[in-house]
Formats: structure tokens, sequence, C-alpha cells
């Protein structure tokens, strides 16, 4: 069957199913909508979980930015598994055992203030919008390419998308709808990623593959590989440094401490039964989102090496090895017509020529020898792993597959995403503090209004973001780690932090974090607007903006604690409460507070 074709039957059967799945399990409630009435099993749980955190970052872009990043794309790698760990044994069962539907109603039980529940919605919007930009950015490179739209086009669709079964569903609808997203990305990355570890290297796990032989040569697999980029003037794949030490340990610990801070994903274990089913779907939840971020490096590095081989031909480098234009394959043609994927012909000798003009002897050399003037071929990293199956020749089954995965995982996090926005506007804000009285079927209809509007803003910024996808995820776990992380952690684990202390902490965490963004990447990301260049040398005592998370968290911390020295402490009761949802004696059973 012809392409085009498969991908519009795959794509439109996954589509068919998660509107199947809305319709059918619409939320009727305000419980429902916000926490799927709290009645969700922990390994269905633990699989929405994995879909609702495996967002376009994870599918779409981290293993772009290891293929491209080689060691240095590990702090992402290790950032965002190990904050999975963090939350699930340091917030997860106490928040569940707390017994409310969204962060803020914890913050503002937790601090006695009304003025904290603002400050937390604040941070909740901020972060939220980032990361949903990520998300956006992802939808409209998936369905640019597939449905063979423009960037623009491609947004559109995919908004209309995520408002038809968000929109309708609710937290019931969605959790759900993840688990098929979940079936659907797992196997669309996964599947891949086998047929290529087994084409290179003849070893069907593309996790062992990745340390094995290539097939025909005694050369292992990260040798070859640091062999031909090497050669074409890049550093070897495995020591690439692209992040100083200080650089890479911020930024790890700012995606790990951001991660345990994401409402998104909190918000999920508020929907099972009890504290004990918490704990479960959290554990489910590692063990199905460990299935890919295992195949990630495995995926990153085979794509890099198939790019290379594509465009250098030869075991050598040299002029008559390099691909002609007009010979390109197919894959090169579909992705050049979404603008993702560029080619300047700057010697005007009608062959493609990549290799790293950063890499100023080697370009001397090559322009010398070969009359080379600069690099030709521009990859928009976010297009690897959709890319990948098209790079390596796989069935057109197969490239079909990934497009759905693709969409299902931008579309999954998205969803949750809109759904916490919502829930922050209607629930928190228009109920907890505007208007108490507010009917359910009233709040309801507020929730969905600000969806649409939320849908809307991140469709006009994911056209315009700062980053590849991950990058611009890796911000919004910036403010996430300065803001929300410190107060709840203190919340949970320091009876005696007032709201005095917190309101404090998460203010200055916030703000530092936002201006610190601001400075070097723009408000709002609207292009233009960033007061220096995104360059190292420009950086704050060399700190990139990608990081700055952790440092808005020690700010926080420190900060909540000087205003608490000087301030009233905690009420007794309020410590009590504390002291109740901290120990676990009943935890296994427990239900709300």
């Amino acid at each position: 069957m012809e392409l085009q074709t498969m991908i519009w039957l795959v794509v439109g059967a996954s589509f068919a199913l998660y509107f199947g799945i809305a319709i059918w399990s619409r939320a009727g409630s305000t419980s429902e909508f916000y926490v799927a009435g709290k009645g969700v099993h922990p390994v269905a749980n633990g699989m929405a979980t994995a879909a609702d955190w495996m967002s376009a970052a994870s599918f779409i872009s981290m293993a772009g930015l290891i293929a491209f990043m080689g060691y240095s794309g590990g702090a992402f790698l290790m950032g965002w598994t190990g904050g999975y760990v963090l939350l699930a044994l340091l917030l997860a069962p106490y928040l569940r055992k707390f017994g409310k539907f969204t962060v803020p109603d914890f913050i503002a039980d937790r601090y006695y203030s009304q003025g904290a529940r603002v400050v937390a919605i604040v941070s909740l919007l901020v972060m939220s919008i980032t990361y949903i930009v990520g998300q956006m950015t992802g939808v409209a490179v998936a369905f640019s390419r597939f449905l063979e739209l423009d960037l623009f086009w491609g947004m559109v669709v995919g908004m209309a998308v995520v408002f038809s079964y968000t929109v309708l569903g609710g937290m019931k609808g969605i959790t759900y709808t993840q688990i098929a997203q979940y079936v659907v990305l797992i196997f669309a990355y996964t599947v891949p990623a086998v047929f290529i570890s087994l084409q290179l290297t003849g070893v069907f796990l593309p996790q062992i593959g990745l340390g094995s032989t290539m097939t025909g040569n005694e050369m292992y697999m990260l040798q070859k590989l640091d062999q031909v980029l090497v050669e074409i003037g890049f550093t070897e794949y495995t020591t690439n440094n692209n992040f100083g030490t200080l650089n890479m340990f911020l930024l790890t610990m700012s995606l790990m401490i951001g991660t345990a801070g994401l409402p998104h994903v909190i918000v999920r274990f508020f929907t099972v039964p009890n504290v004990r089913d918490a704990r479960k779907s959290a554990g489910w939840a590692l063990v199905f989102i460990a299935i890919l971020y295992t195949t990630a490096p495995a995926v990153g590095a085979m794509a890099i090496y198939n790019l290379v081989k594509t465009v250098h031909t030869g075991e050598t480098i040299a002029e008559e090895t390099t691909l002609r234009y007009e010979e390109r394959p197919e894959w090169m043609k579909n992705w050049e017509a979404t603008g993702l994927l560029k080619f300047d012909d700057k010697n005007e000798d009608g062959r493609i020529q990549f290799y790293s003009d950063a890499n100023k002897e080697f370009a001397a050399t090559a322009e010398e020898q070969y009359g080379w003037k600069g690099n030709e071929l521009s990859v928009n990293r976010d297009i690897m792993v959709l890319a990948n199956p098209e790079i390596a020749n796989l069935p057109n089954w197969v490239i079909a597959l990934v497009a759905a995965g693709g969409i299902a995982a931008a579309l999954s996090t998205a969803a949750g995403l809109l759904l916490v926005i919502s829930s922050s506007i209607s629930h928190d804000l228009l109920k907890g503090i505007l208007k108490p009285d507010i009917s359910e079927k009233n709040e309801l209809m507020a929730g969905r209004i600000a969806m649409t509007g939320a849908i809307l803003l991140a469709g006009y910024l994911g056209l315009n973001p700062p980053g590849f996808a991950a990058q611009t995820v890796a911000l919004a776990f910036g403010l996430a780690a300065s803001s929300l992380f410190p107060a709840l952690m203190m919340g949970i684990f320091f009876k005696k932090m007032n709201k005095e202390g917190a309101i404090a902490g998460m203010l200055a965490g916030l703000i530092s974090t936002v201006m610190y963004i601001f400075i070097y990447k723009g408000f709002l990301f609207i292009p233009g607007t960033n007061l220096f260049p995104d360059n190292a040398e420009y950086w704050m005592f060399g700190i990139n903006p990608l990081g700055f998370g952790t440092i808005g968290a020690i700010i926080n911390v420190i900060v909540a604690l000087i205003v608490m020295k000087i301030t009233a402490p905690a009420p007794a009761h309020i410590q009590d409460m504390v002291e109740n949802v901290r120990v676990p004696r009943g935890a296994g059973g427990a239900v709300d507070h």
C-alpha cells in the first residue's frame, strides 16, 4: 500500500479510537472531570501516567537531542527518569493521602492561606503553558509531515484534535484515552528500533544492540559511530560535551526536581482509590516508562549513524562520496516540504556536504581539499525519531505506526496539561477564591472555556518556540523546580514551615527563574524579546538557562527559611495535620484526608 494512504489509515484509526473512548467515558461530574472519580485501577493509572509523562519531548525530541549531543544528551535521560523516582517516593503517596483535587488545593490547605493558593496557581499556569508549548511544537512537526501540511496547518489540526477529546472527556476520558495512546506510542517507538538494531548489529533488542558489534564488521556500534562523526569534524559521540560539569549537574538536577513538581503528573495519583494504589500505580508507571527510556539512547545513536551514512555514502570522506542533491532519497524530499530539513548549496557543486563547520581546523582542510564552503544540511532535531524508519528504508506500515505514535505522545501530555490549566482556573481560582458558591455545572463550563483559551494560546506559542521540543520542556521543568517542588517538599517534611515562608519562597524562586529565562530566552517565547543573546558568553556565571531551575529552587528554600524564622510558626493544628499525612501508619488503605 502507498505510504501516504497507509499513514492516513493508521493515524485515522488511532483518532477514531481516542474519540470513541472519550465519548464512552465522558465526564458527568466535577470529580470525574478533575480526578476520574478516584476509581482508576493502579495498573491502568500507571499506563496512563506513563503516557501523560512521555510527551513529545520524550518520543519525538529526546532521542533527536541525544543523536546530535551524544553523551551530553544523557542529562535529559537521567534527569527525567531520576525525577520520576523522586516523585514516586517522596510526593505521590503523601499527596494522595491528603486527598485534594489539585496541587493548589494542597498548597492552600497546608499553608492555610488563599494567598498561597494564588501564588501556586500562577506558578502552575506559567509552568504548564511553557510545557504545553513544547507539546504543541511536537504536534505541529508530526502533523505537518505525515498529513503533508505546513507547520501552521499542522498546528491547527492538532489543536482541533486535542480540543475535541479533552474538553469532552475530562480526566476520566483522558485517562482511558492515554492508556490507548501509551499502547500506540510504545509500539511505535520500539518496533522501528528493533528493525534498525537488527539491520545494523543483528541484535533484536536495541538496548543490547547499542553495545554490540556492527553486522559484517568487528567494530562495536559506538566505536563505528565515533569514527564516522570524527571523520566529518564532529567530536566523538561517546565524549561529546555540550555542557560543562556545572551545567550538566544543574540541568540534571533541575529536570529531576522539576519532574517531581509537575502538577499534571501529580494529579494522576489523585485518581486512584487509596494510598496503597497510588504507590502501586507509581511502580507500574516506572516500568512502562523504562521501556521507552532504555530504548532512547539506541534510537538516537542509530538515527545519527544512518543520517551520516545517507549523506556520506563511502567508507572514507571524499568529495565524490557525498550525496548528489538530485539523488537524495524520498524521505529527504518529504521533510524538506515541512521546512524542518534544508539544503543550501554553498559551493554550487550539486552535492550535499554535511559536516561540522564549527570545527575551524576541519573546515579549513575541507575547503582546501574539496572546495567546501560550509555545512549545507540543516536538520531539526525534532524530526530524527519520526524520520528514522524512513532513513532506514523500513516498511511503510512501520513509518505509519511511528506517525501515529509521535502524534499520540504529543496529544497525551497536551491533554493532561490542558486539564491542569483548566482545573487551576475553574476549580482553584474561580471556585476556591472568586466564586465559592458556583454550581457544579457552571464550574465544568468554566473549566472547558479555560481549556479552549489555553489551546489557542499554546498553539500560537508553539509556532514560535524558544528551542526544540525537549529544550522548551526543560524550561518548564525549571519553572516547576523553582516554584512548586520546594513548597510541596517542605509542606510534607517540614511541619513548621509557615504560610509567609512558603509564599515568599515560591515568589522568589519563580521570579528569579522567569527573569533569567526572560533575559536569555525571551518573554513568552516571542522572537527578539530576550535582552541578551542566548550564548554562553553572556550567561551569568556560565549557567545555562535550561538548568537555572536548580538555582531557583535553592533561592526558594533559602528565602522560605529566612522568612519563616522571622515570622510566627505554623499553627499547631496544621503541624498535627502534616504529621498525620506523613506518618505511614494505616496508609495502606487510607482514603481522603
